[in-house]
């Protein structure tokens, strides 16, 4: 019988690390990019509407991976004692996970054009999305054509600015069945 020889278990807690480092930083580019693709709030010169959204809003609008971040958290702390893992690897692991929850929370800029929905730092075809049947009290949720289960892009901010970026999609929406 042949066996197997796995990685140790620094070398597979160092490669976890280096993972969940890229998506954090990822994530960090992107929440750069906002400012830069929407500098400016309120209406946009070519029609549309851009928004930000405050930290309470970013709770509401984040809730449910606030939730799986603070579950990713407490994960490695049993595989550590059962592997002999050394317990930096565990703590590299939650600040960067903080730092991810930290990105989520801070306050995001939106804007909707006749052709885009800028949220994230990421710019979305209105093509490649539709509204969910069912809306939240306080926020848009919109689906991602294809994604399926983890196609949900909600959308935070006030209730007065998110009205308005509603009746604007509304709008968008109507324009593109026209065309079609």
């Amino acid at each position: 019988m042949t066996t197997i020889d796995l990685p140790s278990s620094d070398t597979f807690a160092i490669f976890v690390i280096g993972v969940l480092a890229a998506i954090v930083l990822w994530d960090a580019f992107w929440l750069t990019k906002q400012t830069r693709d929407i500098p400016k709030l309120g209406e946009l010169p070519n029609g549309g509407f851009a928004w930000a959204s405050e930290g309470p809003q970013e709770v509401i609008r984040q809730w449910g991976n606030l939730f799986s971040m603070a579950a990713m958290m407490s994960l490695p702390w049993p595989l550590i004692s059962i592997s002999n893992t050394p317990i930096i690897y565990g703590i590299i692991w939650d600040i960067l996970l903080s730092l991810h929850i930290i990105y989520l929370l801070i306050p995001k800029r939106y804007a909707v054009t006749s052709t885009h929905l800028f949220a994230d730092g990421q710019r979305y075809e209105w093509k490649k999305l539709r509204l969910s049947k069912r809306q939240p009290k306080r926020r848009i949720m919109l689906l991602r054509k294809g994604w399926g289960i983890f196609g949900p892009l909600p959308v935070g901010g006030k209730y007065h600015d998110l009205a308005q970026a509603k009746q604007f999609m509304a709008t968008v929406y109507e324009k593109s069945l026209e065309q079609e």
